[in-house]
């Protein structure tokens, strides 16, 4: 007799053609006995959601594309739409993409639910029209590193203090000449090599400064320019949600006259967003506990 998640996935296959889908993502803790033979072949391309740095359980021979998110606790949408922000990112997603997701609680390990994100327009996964260009002049591995780091300090806190900073990426001369410094700048003085922030060893210095005042700011390439940053660019939008306090619109102001991106941790709720050209693109609930 075949299992559900064979009977889940012959039904995705098929389900994928129908509606022409970019990809089928599913979850590698609750993959372990989904057939991957080329008789099996879906008529899309099927990505590997992991949590974590761990490596795929040995028992899963998947030699496509895997997409890593933070071993955190967020809401399973929200785990999907980080799923999805990192394949735009990579260019594994396009506006228009239709995507299947499949989930399922790892302790019970079988996929119990499928869900299809048409990216760019369905629900509030993705708000900009200009999806191609969200993360212009950032490079992937930087962008991800980033949001990484948001996403653990959002669900985690600081020494069981919640947090709430602001991560600046890209654009940095610009960003810096509608900026000025709060506190003495703490990375003055050292090499770029020693301040990037695809520096593993970093992690616990930055997620230290998150609980200053003010942005960090980040160049394309992961060089960590400054923290405790205050923005001056004034947000002059119509339309931004009502109850956002002042780092969202700050984040919001500096994005609408520049090129940069921004990360936005809400320390009241844990939630995180991402903003370009003055807009929310994503915004990532924190589970309840």
């Amino acid at each position: 007799m075949s299992s559900v998640n064979e009977m889940i996935m012959e039904f995705a296959c098929k389900f994928s053609g129908e509606i022409n889908a970019k990809a089928i993502l599913i979850y590698g803790e609750v993959a372990h006995d989904i057939p991957w033979g080329k008789s099996d072949k879906p008529h899309c391309e099927v990505i590997l959601i992991t949590r974590g740095d761990d490596e795929l359980p040995k028992d899963i021979k998947h030699s496509g594309k895997v997409i890593k998110i933070p071993d955190v606790n967020f809401t399973r949408m929200s785990q999907i739409k980080i799923a999805i922000i990192k394949g735009i990112s990579a260019g594994y997603f396009e506006k228009g993409d239709k995507v299947v997701c499949l989930t399922g609680i790892p302790r019970f390990g079988y996929v119990d639910s499928i869900s299809v994100v048409d990216v760019g327009k369905e629900f509030e996964i993705l708000t900009s029209d200009d999806v191609s260009d969200i993360f212009e002049g950032v490079y992937p591995e930087v962008f991800e590193t980033v949001l990484n780091i948001a996403l653990e300090l959002a669900a985690q806190g600081r020494e069981g203090r919640s947090v709430g900073t602001i991560f600046i990426l890209g654009d940095d001369e610009t960003v810096l000449q509608l900026s000025r410094q709060m506190i003495i700048n703490p990375f003055m003085g050292y090499e770029e090599e020693k301040r990037n922030i695809l520096d593993h060893n970093l992690r616990d210095t930055i997620k230290e400064f998150s609980a200053l005042d003010g942005a960090f700011i980040i160049k394309e390439n992961g060089v960590l320019m400054t923290a405790g940053r205050h923005l001056s660019a004034a947000f002059e939008g119509k339309d931004f949600p009502k109850g956002l306090g002042s780092r969202h619109i700050a984040a919001a102001g500096i994005t609408s006259v520049t090129n940069a991106i921004a990360i936005v941790i809400s320390e009241s709720t844990g939630t995180v967003r991402i903003f370009k050209n003055g807009k929310i693109v994503v915004d990532i609930d924190k589970a309840v506990s």
